[in-house]
């Protein structure tokens, strides 16, 4: 009796319509709507608010909600623990990612994933926005850098390093820098943030910086650097293959900053499912 409603009462919440989740678990609109008012009636709690066009739900249903999801994917979890061995992994993976790093390391690895595991389908949302992992369904994120402190899970994937560099026409033409204090006379191409990041004496130091380019993307940052007009900071994975072809330099590498993590983020569950766990595994192992 304490199941009855609560996979109806899911597929609402996801869906935010009883007539999709009716499809989805090939009931009728009726069927979900009374097998959810049972259990709003069992539990003495008003899950969701209805309107002709709209269902949500309700502090109480957000709560409820949260829990269902995991004693479901549990659930899920116990069956395809058993199967796993004779058959392949199947469902449904809910993701996130930064858009440039997405692009480049992520969407690779996803496709090569699914040639392998094509029973399980995964739905990417590429952005540089931290999505509330619990409040939109999502499964799985990528995040870099510092993690917020969080009730959310982590798994170090790999790491990455600030690279400060320049081409060098750049160098020859406006000077090196060799102190923090230079950089104020130079060009700087900034990101989305106006400041730098560097490490000196086991300290960090953010050192605010200017110039004539602002730009949200990585590559287009790294294609103003190779021709010339100014310094710029990016992670390596951007800038490590002109370094060490010498289109670009290195620069004030006594300051650079420690390795930031890269890192696979999910909700705390400690009934991780086998998929997910399969899908991070995976990109652990050759991000």
């Amino acid at each position: 009796m304490q199941w009855h409603g609560i996979y109806e009462f899911a597929a609402v919440a996801e869906l935010g319509s009883f007539t999709a989740a009716g499809t989805k678990l090939s009931m009728s609109t009726a069927q979900v709507s009374r097998q959810v008012s049972a259990l709003e009636k069992r539990l003495d709690s008003k899950l969701l608010y209805r309107t002709t066009r709209h269902v949500s739900l309700t502090d109480e249903g957000h709560i409820f909600y949260q829990h269902c999801k995991i004693a479901i994917d549990g659930l899920d979890n116990a069956e395809q623990a058993l199967n796993q061995r004779h058959s392949q992994l199947t469902g449904k993976i809910k993701m996130t990612a930064p858009v440039n790093y997405g692009e480049l390391k992520i969407v690779p690895l996803i496709n090569r994933f699914l040639i392998e595991n094509p029973k399980i389908e995964i739905e990417l949302e590429l952005t540089n926005t931290r999505l509330d992992l619990a409040e939109q369904g999502i499964d799985l994120a990528i995040r870099l850098g510092a993690l917020e402190s969080s009730t959310l899970m982590s798994t170090t994937l790999t790491t990455r390093k600030l690279y400060l560099c320049a081409s060098p026409e750049y160098i020859r033409r406006h000077g090196q820098p060799e102190t923090l204090d230079d950089l104020a006379g130079h060009n700087c191409l900034l990101g989305t943030l106006d400041y730098w990041r560097f490490e000196y004496a086991s300290k960090q130091r953010h050192v605010k910086v200017k110039g004539n380019l602002r730009c949200n993307s990585g590559f287009g940052l790294v294609d103003a650097a190779l021709k010339h007009l100014g310094i710029v900071q990016l992670p390596d994975y951007y800038v490590k293959q002109h370094i060490q072809s010498g289109q670009l330099m290195s620069l004030l590498d006594s300051y650079q900053k420690a390795d930031d993590g890269i890192w696979a983020v999910y909700p705390n569950n400690r009934y991780l499912s086998n998929k997910i766990r399969l899908l991070v595994e995976y990109l652990a192992r050759f991000i």
